[in-house]
């Protein structure tokens, strides 16, 4: 499993473009890791899946409502990352409102669940392999900071305790 003072891993992950940039940007676009870090502090956050009670009551809510506030703590960037395509993140950031705030990232594949050991075998509750539900801050591409969520769990991983550690 990733551990503090270890890079990201080589992966890459999609985001759904809405907005017309350079070239033909609407639609998923590649965000690779660990260049899409470089140079930055990001607070990524993992859930198990898009639209489901936990993250989209909870999770996904808490860092939008103290994006600011991470950024005063210094954080280029919010990520959150799920096993579902980068439609369905692209859907769900219209659901929960989160443009400009957090960039949402598919981890289709689980290339990057694999990668880093956080894997959540949901198979036979019928969504297959996931990610396990964790937050982390990262600074130019390192972990510095790691909260995995036991089973069931939604203690360690919020906004409010990835703040605070931004913050510390």
């Amino acid at each position: 499993m990733i551990k503090v003072g270890d890079a990201l891993p080589a992966a890459t992950l999609m985001e759904y473009v809405e907005v017309e940039g350079n070239g033909c940007s609407i639609g998923p676009n590649p965000v690779k890791l660990p260049e899409a870090a470089a140079g930055k502090t990001i607070a990524v956050f993992a859930v198990p899946g898009a639209f489901t009670p936990t993250c989209s009551a909870k999770h996904v809510p808490g860092f939008v409502e103290q994006a600011e506030a991470f950024k005063a703590a210094g954080v280029d960037e919010i990520w959150c990352l799920s096993v579902n395509d980068a439609f369905v993140m692209g859907a769900w950031a219209r659901d929960q409102k989160t443009d400009g705030k957090v960039r949402m990232l598919a981890d289709g594949d689980a290339a990057f669940a694999k990668a880093t050991g956080l894997t959540l075998d949901l198979n036979g509750k019928g969504l297959g392999l996931r990610s396990n539900r964790y937050s982390m801050l990262v600074k130019d591409g390192k972990v510095v900071t790691l909260n995995v969520e036991g089973p069931g769990k939604f203690e360690v991983s919020d906004a409010a305790t990835l703040l605070g550690q931004a913050k510390a």
